[in-house]
């Protein structure tokens, strides 16, 4: 990684700046990068900008102001000053050092050299190019707000800034990267959540030496938490900004990088992962039916194929009422291979249908679920049983609101079904106690991954089980540690 210069002073000769800035960043050479040069009372005046990032039109209108100075004053020894005030723009700060300059330059804002002065302006004119904010495709709710997140940090913490409207929320604003220079905005309430967590979240993402975050809050989150190959999604992501506002008021610290539709919320635990913004936009008691069906699912997508192989290879552990659980005629190929060759042909649709465009998508899973699955049941490639107990385990996935814990839990699932298959009951019944031993000694920013559950909290668990009223909810969750544990007065 070249080394960077830092504290080179701005020039009073704008032929110095120039070439640095030539050389620096290739103004010149780069199309999309320009400079403009006029004369303001009797003095040489380069405003330095980068199109696509900028907004055009405050940028006419700054240099229709600065020209028509020379019609209105005469005071030359005072052109700095007369100039800064006619940079009619509510951000303008100034400038003394190039290496500053640059960033703010390829972030969008603009540079203004005066001859003869050793310090600039920077006028944020940004205009990001980007989507309008809409309801997210992941996190779709019955009823409720449609609109989501989108790439440009700007408008996102404007939206979370609309729904909470208190002096105390704070933004902080830091550059990752050495080459990307990404902005990443930690978003907190300044006395409600932990100042260790916040002051921790901060080391964490000032310690990350990376040329470029071109992908974005994935790359963060790696550094973050530091997962390796665990697969259990040790963060949880949202592009709604009613989620994240509401887990802001819990005392939770949002993670916003430009570029990201989506926000890191911290610290989470894997219950955090199971819940959805539609039973919040329900009753209570619709809501819990709704969490409960979901926990079936998320249960049936981890455990059903594992039961099911364990009974087809021990029929004996089945009562008489059910005898029929089982395969009703014999193939050629192990029930372990049909249930693992079904299970990666999901897969595979799933990955298509990603791939595949929108009109072609809904007919390419026609032909798969029709053609495909009936005729490998007609050959002989599986019998009917596989393909139902590993459909109805696919839709347990695709219930479940995590995408990142839906992948987790089918390859915990592959893994039980191995060691089902090779040591029957003792492979299921040590399996799920490594599976669960496994999720208890995981900690997401020293945070138990099973709480509340292990450690056991009555309370937060009853929460996790049956969703209460907002006005029956006044307490926090504890595993924030907020600075005031009610969120409703006494």
């Amino acid at each position: 990684m070249p080394a960077k210069t830092n504290n080179i002073p701005i020039s009073e000769k704008l032929v110095d700046n120039e070439k640095f800035l030539k050389e620096k960043i290739g103004i010149g050479t780069s199309f999309d990068l320009g400079v403009r040069k006029v004369h303001v009372l009797n003095r040489e005046v380069h405003i330095y900008y980068c199109t696509g990032l900028c907004d055009t039109q405050y940028l006419v209108e700054l240099l229709k102001q600065i020209v028509l100075i020379n019609d209105n004053e005469r005071q030359t020894e005072q052109a700095k000053q007369i100039i800064r005030n006619r940079l009619v723009h509510h951000q303008v700060s100034p400038v003394t050092n190039l290496d500053e300059a640059v960033d703010k330059l390829l972030s969008g804002l603009i540079v203004i050299f005066i001859e003869g002065e050793s310090t600039g302006f920077i006028v944020d004119v940004r205009s990001y190019p980007g989507r309008q904010p809409e309801e997210p495709d992941t996190e779709k709710v019955v009823r409720g707000a449609r609109d989501g997140y989108v790439e440009n940090i700007i408008v996102n913490t404007a939206l979370t800034r609309r729904r909470i409207r208190d002096e105390r929320l704070r933004f902080e604003i830091l550059q990752v990267g050495e080459r990307s220079k990404t902005d990443i905005c930690i978003a907190y309430i300044k006395d409600v959540a932990d100042p260790g967590l916040v002051e921790l979240v901060k080391q964490e993402l000032q310690q990350i030496n990376i040329d470029g975050l071109t992908m974005g809050d994935k790359t963060v989150e790696e550094f973050l938490v530091k997962q390796g190959y665990n697969p259990y999604p040790l963060v949880r992501y949202t592009e709604r900004p009613d989620v994240a506002a509401t887990h802001l008021l819990e005392g939770h610290v949002l993670i916003m990088v430009d570029t990201s539709p989506s926000v890191i919320i911290t610290p989470t635990t894997f219950f955090h992962h199971v819940q959805h913004a539609e039973e919040y936009r329900q009753s209570p008691a619709v809501g819990t039916f709704v969490r409960w069906v979901r926990f079936l699912g998320i249960l049936t997508s981890l455990f059903l194929l594992p039961l099911w192989v364990l009974f087809v290879l021990e029929p004996s552990l089945l009562p008489d009422s059910w005898a029929f659980i089982g395969p009703n005629k014999q193939t050629n190929i192990p029930t372990i291979i049909q249930i693992l060759l079904a299970d990666f042909g999901i897969e595979f649709l799933r990955m298509a249908a990603i791939h595949t465009p929108t009109p072609l998508s809904t007919a390419m899973g026609l032909i798969a679920a029709v053609l495909i699955g009936q005729i490998a049941i007609d050959v002989g490639l599986f019998v009917p049983e596989v393909i139902l107990y590993v459909s109805v385990a696919a839709i347990g996935s695709f219930a479940t609101p995590s995408y990142e814990l839906s992948i987790a839990n089918k390859i915990s699932r592959l893994i039980l079904v191995i060691l089902v298959a090779l040591f029957k009951v003792p492979g299921l019944v040590i399996g799920t106690t490594v599976y669960l031993l496994w999720l208890i000694h995981i900690r997401s920013l020293n945070t138990p991954y099973l709480w509340p559950f292990i450690p056991f909290d009555p309370a937060a668990f009853m929460q996790i089980v049956v969703r209460r009223s907002v006005a029956g909810a006044k307490v926090r969750p504890s595993i924030v540690h907020p600075q005031d544990l009610r969120k409703q007065p006494s």
